[in-house]
């Protein structure tokens, strides 16, 4: 398997490709995500990119503050998509990011617990995206297994959380990915 950073940055160049197919009349296409339109989904992973660097660099949530807060796509989508993207790789690409504290809402954890976390939103996200626009929602299987085996120790708590909806059934053989999406709630 390859190492966290190299998976971090497939993850977000993922999300980016279907970013970039988002069609000017696009943006606001529902999604899978109840409530959440493709303007609000992308919107959301630019905060989450947009965090990145200053939660690795040890300041917390207060310290941020509101900065974040808002729509943050602005008249540029794209762009704004793309600045956010690259800003959270080259965070991830330093030095010893992974052994950093990361002080985050319920705690501090271990920079790799972080930087797995944000992953695996990219790769769910992306799904939801590709949905959202209509196109092939095949996702990265080495991805796929990466978040598949980061989430499920921990589906349940995320679950109690408001994080999931109800864990959706799947027959015997599905393939990795139904089985990702499921655990999150999502019907493949």
């Amino acid at each position: 398997m390859s190492d966290l950073k190299d998976l971090y940055r497939r993850a977000v160049d993922m999300f980016g490709g279907l970013v970039h197919q988002v069609p000017d009349t696009g943006w606001k296409a529902s999604t899978p995500c109840s409530d959440w339109d493709v303007h609000t989904l992308v919107n959301h992973l630019v905060n989450e990119d947009k965090w990145v660097t200053p939660l690795l660099a040890g300041k917390t949530i207060e310290e941020v503050g509101d900065a974040f807060d808002g729509d943050l796509l602005g008249a540029d989508p794209k762009k704004a998509w793309e600045q956010a993207a690259q800003e959270s790789v080259t965070a991830v690409e330093q030095a010893g990011v992974e052994e950093r504290t990361v002080h985050v809402s319920f705690g501090d954890i271990p920079g790799r617990d972080y930087i797995s976390q944000v992953l695996t939103d990219h790769v769910i996200h992306s799904w939801d995206l590709a949905r959202g626009l209509g196109v092939d929602d095949s996702l990265d299987p080495e991805l796929v297994d990466f978040a598949h085996a980061y989430l499920e120790p921990q589906a349940e708590a995320w679950r109690s959380a408001g994080a999931f909806g109800d864990k959706v059934e799947v027959q015997d053989g599905a393939d990795q990915q139904t089985k990702l999406l499921a655990m999150t709630g999502r019907k493949a």
